[in-house]
């Protein structure tokens, strides 16, 4: 069953195409990868299936929502959790599991059980009562992934969830984004520059390169369809997304500038 699907999803900033005819099927518990360099546009896909951006073509629905015309719903289905920091570090971890508890709208009844379920997901009993400023990376990121899972979406968007983050505190992570899929029956959405994070999670990646899907397919496939028989993700990556050399951008000093500031942004 398909849960989140684009057709022709495009996005401009000025002359700048971010995200080019992008076509997307994602399926109901898979967990997806969705890799590429720097301004690939990525991030900017996530943006507009979660509604925080609107596209500028193309149509996208995410559990059965369309994101121009539902986007209310969308958002009540789905989690997202960004590349920043979003817990409040003067808080303690239940206080913000609580404040999320509330924004999702859960339900009075559920919110002890739910508070209690996720910090015992994330292993942070002991910790609920201290701030969150005197976390370690690791256990923020695995707060977040529990805020996120408090109202049960049903599509879940990672945004480099383990971006400056210890080999240790990587694998909890891993774990955890592999319960939510098994256990909770999620479908996961992630972007990550780490080929060993998507060769381990991700049932099925799609390559962007200039805002476009340059290949996909599982991993194991993508790995095949090199020539030799030893490739590597890393390889698969180099092959598809690479940006060689004797390519320049032709413009100005200032048309330079502002593309280099809006893939900056776009990340």
């Amino acid at each position: 069953m398909t849960i989140l699907k684009t057709t022709g999803l495009t996005r401009r900033f000025g002359n700048l195409t971010a995200v080019d005819n992008l076509n997307l099927a994602v399926g109901q518990g898979e967990i997806f990868g969705l890799l590429g360099p720097n301004g690939a546009g990525k991030t900017t896909v996530i943006k507009m299936l979660t509604t925080l951006l609107p596209p500028s073509g193309g149509t996208a629905t995410v559990a059965g929502f369309d994101i121009r015309q539902r986007p209310a719903q969308v958002r009540e289905a789905i989690g997202y959790v960004p590349q920043l920091v979003s817990v409040d570090g003067a808080l303690t971890g239940q206080e913000n599991l609580l404040f999320f508890a509330k924004l999702y709208g859960v339900p009075r009844a559920l919110r002890r059980s739910r508070i209690e379920e996720a910090l015992n997901f994330a292993g942070l009993q002991e910790a609920a009562g201290r701030e969150v400023r005197g976390y370690s990376g690791g256990m923020v990121r695995r707060l977040e992934l529990a805020m996120a899972m408090l109202h049960r979406p049903r599509v879940l968007f990672l945004d480099e969830p383990t971006v400056g983050l210890d080999p240790l505190a990587r694998q909890a992570v891993w774990q955890q984004v592999r319960l939510l899929a098994r256990e909770y029956g999620m479908t996961i959405v992630m972007t990550t520059h780490f080929m060993d994070e998507a060769d381990s999670l991700c049932g099925r990646v799609a390559i962007m390169n200039l805002g476009r899907v340059a290949a996909g397919g599982s991993p194991d496939e993508l790995k095949r369809s090199l020539a030799h028989a030893d490739a590597t993700l890393d390889d698969v990556f180099a092959h598809y997304a690479g940006h060689p050399l004797e390519i320049e951008q032709e413009g100005n000093y200032r048309d330079i500038s502002q593309t280099r500031n809006n893939l900056a942004r776009l990340g």
